[in-house]
């Protein structure tokens, strides 16, 4: 197979999944290597995403390494014989990849989770939101730098507009909805375009607000993305060096409880959409 430049992040997290399981078994590369009748380089691109795995040779590996976990073992075949080119591959040169790596996740989620604090989640920003957002963060970039990453991140949306969606739910914090990123209007356009998608039966819009009593966090925003199997969720954080893909399964379990704890300290749906409608009218 043709050896990639870069593996795209589904890419990487296949070659995860089998070098883990390869450490479950035991084995080094060379001995994987040698009861294949391959050169351990070839393990070693495998399991570094720089080239693909046939399903026969991934069901071959996993004969080798004892897992009895059919339904892993199927969707990592899946995720192996996928040829599929996404839009945002019409993006690649032209945005950091990580931008392509989250749509690429979200494109193959099976549900999807939300926690922000200080911003709208991307997912149910307005254009005029996410134009402001790109415009100060990003104050060096030219218009059309702006625009490609509005376009992208409109585009993303599609994943609760399409007709087959997945089921989204977003905790916001009432600071997040408060900040104005843009002018009073735009302010005002976003509230209720956050209202108008709560609205849709597959959606769910949570809010914190400032008086609830002791909550301690602040520091939790994620996008957790669904796998097709609990064992191939991610956890998308934002930092200051940049995105992080987390995949490790405590830490998976670790998200998950954490997205239920501040699911439970936000208000109910019904009040959230209330909530959200007082705030607009202030505006």
């Amino acid at each position: 197979m043709t050896t990639r430049r870069e593996p795209t992040a589904r890419q990487t997290r296949l070659a995860v999944e089998l070098r883990r399981l390869r450490d479950a078994a035991g084995l080094t590369a060379r001995e994987t290597a040698a009861l294949l009748g391959v050169s351990h380089v070839q393990i070693s691109h495998i399991e570094s995403g720089l080239t693909g795995v046939s399903e026969e040779r991934l069901r071959r590996l996993a004969a080798h390494y004892a897992c009895s976990d059919n339904e892993l073992i199927d969707a990592l075949v899946a995720m192996a014989t996928d040829r599929t080119r996404g839009w945002w591959e019409d993006y690649r040169g032209r945005l950091p990849t990580p931008y392509l790596d989250l749509s690429e996740l979200e494109h193959h989620a099976t549900y999807r989770w939300d926690v922000d604090f200080l911003h709208i989640p991307g997912l149910l920003q307005t254009e005029d939101y996410a134009r402001a957002l790109f415009s100060y963060v990003n104050p060096e970039f030219p218009e059309s730098e702006v625009e490609l990453r509005v376009e992208h991140r409109m585009k993303r949306r599609n994943i609760i507009e399409r007709s087959h969606q997945i089921p989204y739910e977003a905790v916001i914090h009432e600071g997040a909805l408060r900040i104005r990123v843009g002018d009073r209007a735009a302010a005002r356009a976003q509230l209720a375009h956050v209202l108008e998608l709560s609205e849709a039966g597959h959606v769910t819009v949570r809010v914190i607000p400032f008086d609830l009593d002791g909550f301690a966090g602040a520091g939790s925003a994620m996008v957790y993305a669904g796998g097709s199997i609990p064992k191939l969720d991610t956890v998308v954080r934002d930092g200051p060096h940049g995105t992080t893909f987390i995949d490790a399964e405590a830490q998976l379990s670790r998200f998950r409880t954490l997205f239920r704890r501040l699911e439970a300290a936000s208000l109910a749906p019904e009040r959230s959409r209330d909530f959200i409608h007082r705030l607009s009218k202030e505006l």
